[in-house]
């Protein structure tokens, strides 16, 4: 979400991000529901045809290819997450589950595993990750040019309200893994290729919490020595539970244009001309779906529940 730059106004993002602490905002990036999982798609392109959800997003979930650990207790331990205010947000909602005790406070051995159910709550740990591993993509790129006012005016700093502190105490300030630079060079180019519905930039300019998020997994997979095919594979799957309407309608379109979900090639997918906000919108509007509940999700630190909820759309409420 890029600030213009005026002194005189308040930053969007800082709006966005005072809304956030006045609202409980609980994201459950399933969308999903009996009426959405077998649906049958119109397209320009094609007379007819159906996409389960289930191809796209596997309700059984898909193992990532990187291990936790305790990196929930390192960030915990800095006071990028404050923990017990961040257990509270989940417990105030009947929603913190042992999965997520282990993730924020125990230690995790084996590959993590995204689910429908945990989307979000991987969403708000990889965030804190991304916001605050040292790295000079937050330090020399776009979050740092002058012309925005900044690092802290984005929704992607202003918006973590889950530290001790301020948030930027905490940005690209903490060695929780350091890259090589081969892994840097490499989390540097698969960041300028994976865009997200809800905003217009890179993630090498993450300005928003899906963009934080998926910069730190980013830099996780490549200090695991993650390869790059596998990046782009599970930028993918990630961005599919965390926006799956806007997925199930690209995999729509592909499938208009003779292309099984299976098939299709991830750095394309991934890239601004499918799913950047402007890229998405020219896509959605030659795909038409019975029903919809959104196309993304909102941009703010929730606690998801484990009922399906309808999608936010955007950075905002």
């Amino acid at each position: 979400m890029e600030i213009q730059n005026n002194k005189n106004i308040i930053p969007v993002a800082i709006v966005v991000a005072g809304a956030m602490l006045s609202f409980a905002l609980y994201y459950q990036p399933s969308g999903v529901t009996k009426a959405t999982s077998e649906r049958k798609i119109t397209a320009q392109t094609h007379e007819s045809s159906s996409v389960a959800d289930n191809e796209i997003f596997p309700k059984e979930g898909v193992i990532l290819p990187v291990t936790w650990g305790d990196m929930g207790k390192k960030l915990a331990g800095t006071g990028t997450i404050d923990a017990p205010r961040f257990q509270k947000l989940y417990e105030d909602k009947s929603a913190y589950t042992d999965e997520y005790d282990l993730l924020l406070n125990g230690n995790t051995p084996g590959k993590l595993k995204i689910t429908r159910e945990n989307a979000g709550f991987l969403l708000n740990m990889f965030w804190a990750l991304g916001l605050s591993n040292k790295n000079e993509i937050l330090e020399k790129g776009e979050m740092a040019d002058p012309k925005y006012g900044g690092a802290g005016r984005f929704a992607s700093t202003g918006g973590w309200t889950m530290a001790q502190g301020d948030a930027m105490n905490h940005y690209s300030h903490h060695s929780f893994m350091t890259l090589t630079p081969e892994q840097q060079a490499l989390v540097e180019r698969v960041s300028r290729g994976i865009y997200r519905p809800c905003c217009g930039n890179s993630v090498h300019f993450p300005d928003c919490n899906h963009g934080m998020a998926m910069l730190g997994l980013l830099e996780l997979m490549a200090s695991q020595g993650v390869t790059e095919k596998e990046m782009w594979d599970t930028a993918l799957v990630v961005n599919s539970y965390w926006f799956p309407d806007t997925y199930v309608t690209l995999a729509a379109y592909m499938e208009g244009r003779g292309v099984d979900w299976k098939d299709v090639n991830p750095q394309e997918i991934l890239g601004a001309n499918f799913s950047s906000s402007s890229g998405f919108a020219r896509i959605a509007a030659q795909v038409k779906l019975p029903s919809s509940s959104g196309g993304g999700s909102g941009c703010g630190v929730d606690a998801g529940t484990s009922a399906p909820q309808k999608q936010q759309s955007g950075c905002g409420i």
